[in-house]
């Protein structure tokens, strides 16, 4: 259950460089710091990345200040790459500041509804996460969509789970590429909720459900971007739902070799595996 926020909360901007610290420590930063919300945002025309997260304050925002600036530099984070920022009420639209269409693969085009629509021949999908993970900027999500891109290709699964689904741009993205039944799940309502509205914004069909565990069903294709930690304990669980095919990702290079034994032993064989920059992407089939 979401705490009951009043009108008078003030917000906090935390923007850190992505090279300053790791996707996965700033992730359980924010989660240790109960954080509202985080993302990647990066520049369209720099590339450079920024890790961004958002905070709500207690009475005394120096105090709030100092303990995000404190666990940041726990982290290595040198203070000057630290910027503490009051926003005010905006802090839902955040997100948007940064943030254009882009291509993905060779043929999808992820885009939030304030931008122009796909260019001719490709496939346009309408994304307006909000506080949900995934707009399709980190480097993990390009893995999933380029992995169900291909797998579409090769054969439309009739069958699809994202696990972990956040914005539910993989599920979005599977259904337009002709998976046909679709079941989106997280453990956030605001991700669950975020999944219902965008996929009714791409006119696509799709179950978006609360949960922390894989169903006991099987699926065609199953995506699953989350972190090393939880595929690893969700192996024997997720495992069960491949019907043909399994990709994986949010895992840092040094932790491939442990997430594809956890998979393996779960009774999986590995198929593949893809890279851009330190993320990793593995595929399975059973």
């Amino acid at each position: 259950m979401q705490d009951i926020i009043s009108e008078n909360t003030a917000w906090l901007e935390l923007r850190v460089p992505e090279n300053a610290v790791g996707e996965a420590d700033f992730v359980q930063m924010c989660a240790h710091l109960d954080a509202t919300g985080h993302a990647l945002q990066t520049d369209a025309k720099s590339a450079i990345g920024e890790h961004v997260a958002w905070f709500t304050t207690g009475p005394d925002i120096r105090e709030t200040r100092a303990r995000i600036a404190a666990a940041a530099m726990l982290l290595g984070v040198q203070n000057k790459d630290i910027s503490l920022a009051e926003i005010g009420d905006d802090w839902e639209t955040a997100w948007q500041r940064d943030w254009h269409g882009m291509p993905v693969g060779d043929r999808l085009w992820v885009r939030p509804s304030f931008c122009k629509a796909a260019p001719e021949g490709r496939i346009d999908i309408v994304l307006d996460p909000g506080m949900a993970f995934g707009t399709g900027q980190h480097a993990t999500t390009q893995l999933c969509l380029r992995a169900i891109e291909r797998v579409c290709k090769q054969h439309a699964p009739k069958t699809m789970l994202d696990m972990g689904a956040g914005s539910g741009l993989l599920a979005i993205a599977a259904a337009k590429l002709g998976a046909k039944v679709i079941l989106a799940i997280d453990s956030d309502p605001i991700s669950v909720e975020a999944s219902r509205i965008n996929a009714g914004i791409n006119d696509i069909t799709l179950e978006s459900l609360l949960g922390d565990v894989p169903p006991q069903q099987s699926f065609e294709l199953v995506a699953a971007n989350i972190l090393a930690g939880p595929l690893i304990d969700m192996a024997p669980a997720l495992a069960q739902c491949v019907g043909q095919r399994l990709v994986l990702s949010g895992l840092l290079s040094e932790q491939t070799e442990t997430v594809t034994a956890a998979y393996l032993a779960a009774g999986l064989k590995f198929a593949r595996t893809d890279t851009m920059n330190e993320w990793v992407s593995v595929e399975f089939v059973p």
